[in-house]
């Protein structure tokens, strides 16, 4: 019985030194306070600032890339997007699952959701647009990516300045916030925009509740 006792007593002071080394997960709170050029100026849990680099990790926080005033970084494999001014938010790494399955998005000073995001890897800039029927993206945008529009389907479009030229396109991955969406129609068009319109293609597949300046999205499927 002593011995048994005494086995007892050990596994537990062993269980109880174990969980006091195995590293907790806990969320990080991170800021983006600035661009220095294509870097990151970082305030990670209310320290100093840091400038970080595409690539580089900042006490757990990497940067993934950069982007206009807005830069998505990494920590423990969950992604998160941060624009310059926003308050910090907590970052912390995925539980286990391969991917989130919400979005949140808080409106901007032109009263738009705006984001920076990806399309097949690639960085841009979304603006949130219920009355697009689809993903839309500009000429320019499109070859600055490296979307293979041509492949698609040639379409007249009717526009405030007449009918221009078009193509209807499939991407094959768009990427708002940690949640990765797949086989997404899209429209190229040769007129100019200052965002990529993220349209129903992409927005149909999630519940969509908005709620004074917040807008969440919750995959459906």
């Amino acid at each position: 019985m002593q011995h048994t006792a005494a086995a007892l007593l050990l596994s537990g002071s062993l269980a109880a030194l174990g969980a006091l080394l195995t590293p907790a997960a806990h969320a990080q709170a991170v800021a983006l306070t600035g661009m220095l050029g294509d870097k990151a100026l970082l305030v990670v849990d209310g320290g100093a600032p840091k400038s970080v680099a595409t690539g580089d990790t900042h006490l757990g926080v990497k940067v993934v890339s950069t982007l206009a005033n807005t830069a998505v970084v990494e920590v423990a494999g969950s992604r998160q997007t941060l624009r310059v001014g926003d308050s910090p938010i907590s970052v912390k790494g995925k539980p286990g699952t391969s991917e989130n399955s919400k979005i949140i998005l808080q409106v901007g000073s032109n009263g738009h959701f705006v984001s920076a995001g990806q399309i097949n890897g690639r960085m841009v800039q979304f603006m949130v647009d219920t009355g697009a029927s689809l993903v839309s993206l500009s000429l320019a945008e499109a070859e600055r990516i490296g979307l293979n529009y041509k492949a698609g389907q040639m379409i007249r479009m009717n526009t405030a300045n007449g009918v221009s030229q078009g193509w209807l396109t499939k991407l094959s991955s768009v990427r708002l916030g940690t949640v990765d969406m797949y086989e997404v129609d899209a429209v190229v068009s040769a007129g100019g925009m200052p965002y990529v319109l993220l349209g129903n293609s992409f927005l149909n597949r999630f519940h969509m509740v908005r709620t004074n300046d917040q807008m969440v999205l919750e995959k459906r499927y």
